[in-house]
């Protein structure tokens, strides 16, 4: 079966001292003349990068970035999203800034089938606490803003094939992407925001591993420009699409906004894990100490 995939990697230009209202208007404006024109080029999976509606805002630590979290999925964004995937045909996954309560926030990504039908949505497991790399202001400050997901690892059942999310931070922990590939994941998501000289060399190494252990297709989203006032550095974009045997098939270019899309053929995810058999082979019996804290 083969399935058109997407990706959307896109500068967000308001400054970030700019009221919250307008970087929600202008993001969600300019996602959606990309989203159709996603859907002209016959696009049936979209991914949204990581916090779309708005600039990287944990790259600073501001209560004032706690009235960006809408509820999901009664959330406007949320809603506005469902009427746009029911319009065009096609599955959006469309990370948010969530609000489970006043003072509860996640870094979380909604998932809505093709019928506009919200499927569920993942919680951002992993959050990361890290400077910037050196010779930059700012870093990644997001245990200010998200607590650790709490709906484990799900995996969405679309109309075009079964999908997992891993945001961002999560990629650096195999365990999940694992058992994302144990739950019938058939391609993974990774809607990411990372910066030249920090996540490089890690870019195109760790994703394609992940697609290679489990056997599945992986869509690495990273957003592009520089935001100011913080400028953490460049989001270089180059997102791209790998296969179950980790090549790279669709590469986005650096710091430019793209459309990166791939067509993906779900049997080849068969043919590799017959091949490799890592599932077959697998010792969870040996694997108990994993799961054990720190001393």
């Amino acid at each position: 079966m083969n399935v058109k995939v997407g990706l959307l990697q896109l500068a967000h230009e308001v400054p970030g001292t700019e009221p919250i209202a307008r970087h929600k208007r202008e993001a969600i404006a300019k996602h959606t003349r990309w989203i159709h024109q996603a859907a002209q080029e016959g696009v049936n999976i979209l991914c949204l990068q990581e916090l779309f509606f708005g600039p990287y805002f944990a790259a600073e630590q501001d209560r004032r970035w706690y009235q960006a979290a809408e509820t999901i999925p009664d959330g406007e964004t949320t809603q506005y999203m469902v009427e746009l995937a029911k319009q065009l045909g096609m599955v959006l996954i469309v990370p948010l800034y969530e609000e489970e309560m006043p003072g509860v926030y996640y870094n979380t990504a909604a998932v809505i089938d093709a019928d506009g039908k919200y499927l569920g949505k993942c919680r951002k497991v992993h959050i990361p606490q890290v400077d910037a790399h050196p010779g930059h202001g700012g870093g990644f400050w997001e245990k200010f803003y998200f607590r650790p997901g709490n709906l484990g690892y799900p995996v969405f059942a679309t109309a075009f094939g079964r999908v997992g999310v891993y945001i961002c931070y999560d990629r650096h922990f195999p365990e999940g992407g694992r058992i994302l590939g144990l739950h019938g994941a058939e391609m993974v998501f990774n809607p990411s925001a990372t910066t030249a000289g920090h996540s490089d060399h890690l870019w195109t190494i760790e994703q394609p591993a992940l697609a290679i252990a489990n056997g599945y297709f992986v869509g690495a989203l990273n957003r592009v420009g520089r935001e100011m006032p913080w400028d953490i550095g460049e989001f270089y974009g180059q997102s791209y699409f790998c296969d179950p045997e980790g090549r790279i098939i669709a590469q986005g270019p650096r710091n430019q906004d793209a459309l990166v899309t791939a067509v993906v053929d779900l049997d080849a995810i068969r043919q590799a894990r017959q091949h490799w058999q890592f599932y077959r082979d697998r010792r969870p019996d040996t694997y108990a100490e994993i799961a054990q804290d720190l001393p």
